[in-house]
């Protein structure tokens, strides 16, 4: 977690903080949401009502996580990683547990089961503090932007998911399903969420190990293959001549060395036997049976006088 993301976490806790203090006790902001809850934008804008009711789905936790979860099992799928998926995991966990406690702990109800005009409607057996459709929308298109793979990538996917859950936000106040300062408080429980995902990265990093080893572990079982055990070194006793190891040939290796310090023996030259020599040419082959050449009278030995006439004579 650098000092930047730390700032940025505690800025925006203290946001948090302020805007649930700020409904608690009924402040200019509950009145606020009255206001735009009376002015009603659903019955000022009408002819945007058929396409906000599609575009809010972008904020609704089943289609978008089917979505996400299908682009980013393809990436782990393509770069041999459940790092993508196993984060993707870890911030709907998260956002489950943190809006969900909220939802359920402050227990607010939204405009059209409003009771009282003017008041926080805490308590009351709501669910709607914090918006969780928003929360929703900045997790799951900001998750895309934290896993981005290159500067670049990063600050277009994070214009991209800024753009759509303040929009997926503004829309929950037009069609009247959510107070304003619930969006407000959804913006900032997604927003701690996705800075919050660096301290979770060590034991994202250990359940993967995990997987891949009981993977692999699996894989042995199954296919019946024991790993041989890797051969350990023997030390040369004192005083030895050191040693180099030879590995067996085909393994693309060098070839093998002789032992440091042991020389060559030397062979004994060669030794003829006495008398004259004759060439190979000259040796006539012999078979067990005698020489297979037959018997020339006329044949004189290399060497010799020829006993040819001189012809022209």
């Amino acid at each position: 977690m650098s000092r930047h993301r730390v700032v940025l976490f505690s800025a925006t806790l203290a946001f948090y903080l302020a805007i649930v203090v700020a409904v608690l006790v009924t402040s200019w902001l509950v009145r606020f949401d009255w206001q735009v809850m009376f002015f009603r934008p659903y019955q000022q804008w009408p002819e945007i009502h058929a396409f906000l009711d599609y575009w809010v789905v972008l904020g609704q936790r089943g289609p978008t996580a089917v979505m996400v979860a299908a682009w980013l099992g393809w990436r782990s799928w393509r770069q041999h990683t459940l790092r993508p998926l196993l984060m993707f995991g870890a911030a709907l966990l998260l956002l489950n547990v943190t809006v969900g406690a909220a939802k359920l702990g402050m227990g607010r109800l939204g405009p059209h089961y409003a009771t009282t005009i003017g008041s926080n409607e805490m308590w009351l057996g709501g669910d709607i503090f914090p918006s969780g459709h928003t929360a929703n929308a900045v997790v799951t298109w900001g998750i895309l932007a934290y896993l981005a793979s290159t500067p670049r990538t990063r600050r277009y996917l994070s214009a991209l998911s800024a753009v759509v859950s303040l929009s997926v936000g503004l829309t929950t106040v037009y069609l009247g399903t959510h107070w304003l300062s619930d969006v407000f408080l959804g913006w900032a429980a997604g927003l701690l969420i996705l800075l919050a995902l660096p301290w979770f990265e060590p034991l994202i990093a250990r359940v993967e190990a995990t997987i891949f080893s009981l993977r692999e572990a699996w894989r042995a079982r199954r296919t019946g293959i024991v790993p041989a055990p890797e051969p350990v070194a023997v030390p040369a006793p004192l005083g030895a001549p050191a040693m180099v190891q030879q590995r067996p040939a085909g393994e693309g290796d060098a070839p093998a060395r002789e032992p440091v310090g042991v020389t060559r023996a030397t062979r004994p030259g060669a030794r003829l036997a006495p008398g004259p020599h004759t060439a190979r040419s000259e040796r006539s082959p012999v078979t067990p049976a005698g020489s297979r050449r037959p018997p020339h009278s006329d044949r004189v030995p290399r060497g010799t006088t020829s006993a040819r006439p001189v012809a022209g004579g």
